[in-house]
């Protein structure tokens, strides 16, 4: 399905480093030159399709500004009827593959990725991984063969069709193999692949930061009395293990995944990796690299081998931005079309929404994927990249608005959260009104002796540390707006359980961090009632 890749399979690291990572030596007027070549292209493309005519309102634009002027923006539902049960007759190009995202209702929506648009999504993912394995500019240090542990979702997420296409195309030693990865469940799927790791080794993981995170947790909780099962008795294991605890040994602590392993590099996608930095580099014993991207547009942004900010990736999508003040008045009136910016006239410091246009004959024009992001920089320094940088800021459509004054990210909550100290198994906030006053109401299942009290009074302080818009908010009504509720050991396992067990899409099978719904909040409190009733029945 996937042709391999001749210049990778070449083995030659300048011209691997030149095909893949290249567009990092690109200036600002030459990606912004590029950008604009692939979209005349795409609009010449689409322009005489069903789907195209439909989006566009028949016009054919003859510019960048008359493209902004004449096509709308869009979102999703402007796509499905056409697309939305892997429809082909409307597009201007057949699709390779279809890949599926999670909805809101839990339904799919179904993303066509045309020839092109794979194979350079293809060059692209292997991109990240070059340079999450890279320590300077041209360090190239994964080859055929390479061991890559992947624990992400299966096909048809596009992560899944990730996997085929790092075994297939570049030939590399993916863990597990994923015809066996799509066999597992995704907590079988963990466990299998550090199964094989610890027996055969790995050379990079590509992962949740959180995943890694836990199991960097175990490992640690549970080499002081670990006992060798039947599945651990390998001579091969036995001999990282014996090696590893002598490393832990010398370091004076327990065993963690950095005495099994000396991985080249940990890539991270999600939104959650750089919250986790300092923990992940202590588990792992590198610093994590982040890639941003989203089924409809592919991969949007990755960082460096400086792993500093996320930069912009020129080769598939065309990128418009809202600024933060235009997306305000976009969710207040839902009629309101916002203006968009161009790369060139970013700010620093700065917040926007991204608007994607695919390239390769694919469907999304000028498409709100619904993700802000803020600018940190419009190059980046030590390295001589000169295209701008971002961190991811929020989902636009995750935010709470606290009595109107401010608007909390999961980003912003996640850190107040670690900066407590107080570990904890997962969590979910919403606002809720409690006797008429708005509050933000905490559900957390702590890892050890927590009081709710103390934790809504340290939450509160760090909130306030970090936000200066919430300190103001809180300045305004003079009480402290945080209600925790500590569930029982337990609580988020036996709802991701129960969720699995009535069939429940992958990525609906945790509660979400933010506002989650009546329904979810109150499967979660019935479960932590089971867990702690059933720690009582063992007393």
């Amino acid at each position: 399905m996937f042709p391999r890749e001749p210049i990778f399979h070449s083995g030659d690291p300048e011209k691997i480093w030149q095909k893949f990572c290249g567009f990092l030596d690109l200036s600002l007027k030459e990606f912004m030159e590029i950008q604009e070549e692939l979209l005349m292209e795409q609009i010449e493309l689409v322009a005489g399709s069903p789907l195209g005519k439909k989006i566009m309102n028949g016009h054919k634009p003859k510019s960048i500004k008359e493209f902004r002027q004449q096509v709308p923006l869009t979102t999703y539902e402007d796509y499905a009827p056409y697309i939305g049960e892997q429809q082909e007759d409307s597009m201007a190009a057949k699709a390779e593959i279809w890949a599926h995202t999670s909805g809101r209702g839990g339904k799919f929506k179904w993303v066509p990725y045309t020839e092109r648009g794979l194979e350079r999504q293809a060059d692209c993912i292997l991109a990240d991984l070059i340079l999450a394995t890279a320590e300077k500019r041209g360090d190239v240090r994964i080859r055929e063969g390479s061991r890559f542990l992947f624990i992400l979702a299966p096909r048809p997420y596009f992560s899944g069709i990730a996997s085929w296409i790092f075994a297939e195309r570049y030939g590399l030693k993916v863990i597990p193999p994923p015809a066996l990865s799509e066999q597992l469940t995704f907590q079988d799927r963990i466990k299998t692949g550090f199964q094989m790791a610890m027996r055969d080794g790995m050379d990079s993981v590509g992962a949740v930061a959180t995943v890694l995170i836990k199991v960097g947790e175990s490992f640690s909780q549970s080499s002081q009395g670990m006992k060798l099962s039947p599945a651990l008795l390998h001579p091969k294991i036995i001999f990282r293990l014996l090696r590893g605890y002598l490393r832990s040994k010398a370091a004076g602590r327990a065993m963690l995944p950095k005495d099994l392993w000396s991985v080249k590099g940990l890539s991270c996608g999600g939104t959650d990796a750089s919250i986790y930095k300092k923990k992940l580099e202590y588990f792992w014993g590198k610093t994590p690299h982040e890639i941003y991207g989203i089924t409809e547009t592919g991969v949007v942004a990755m960082q460096s081998w400086l792993k500093q900010g996320l930069i912009f990736y020129p080769y598939l999508d065309f990128f418009e931005f809202i600024p933060e003040a235009e997306w305000r008045k976009s969710k207040e009136n839902k009629a309101y079309k916002p203006a968009t910016v161009l790369m060139d006239e970013l700010e620093v410091g700065k917040i926007y929404e991204i608007v994607a246009t695919n390239f390769y004959g694919m469907p999304f024009l000028r498409y709100r994927p619904g993700d802000l992001i803020k600018i940190t920089s419009l190059e980046e320094e030590g390295s001589g990249i000169k295209i701008p940088q971002f961190t991811f800021h929020a989902r636009g459509d995750d935010l709470i608005n606290l009595y109107s004054i401010v608007m909390l990210d999961e980003r912003t909550i996640w850190e107040a959260l670690n900066n407590t100290n107080v570990s904890y198994e997962d969590w979910s906030v919403r606002k809720e009104i409690q006797k008429d006053i708005p509050v933000l109401s905490f559900y957390l299942e702590p890892k050890q002796a927590t009081q709710a009290n103390v934790l809504e009074r340290l939450l509160n302080e760090q909130l306030q540390t970090i936000s200066p818009l919430y300190k103001e908010a809180i300045g305004e009504v003079e009480t402290n707006p945080v209600k925790v509720t500590l569930l029982g050991a337990g609580s988020f396992q036996q709802y991701y359980e129960k969720m699995q067990a009535a069939g429940v899409d992958l990525a609906h099978l945790k509660p979400p961090h933010m506002s989650a719904s009546d329904t979810v909040i109150q499967g979660l409190l019935q479960c932590s009632e089971d867990k702690i009733a059933e720690g009582a029945g063992e007393h």
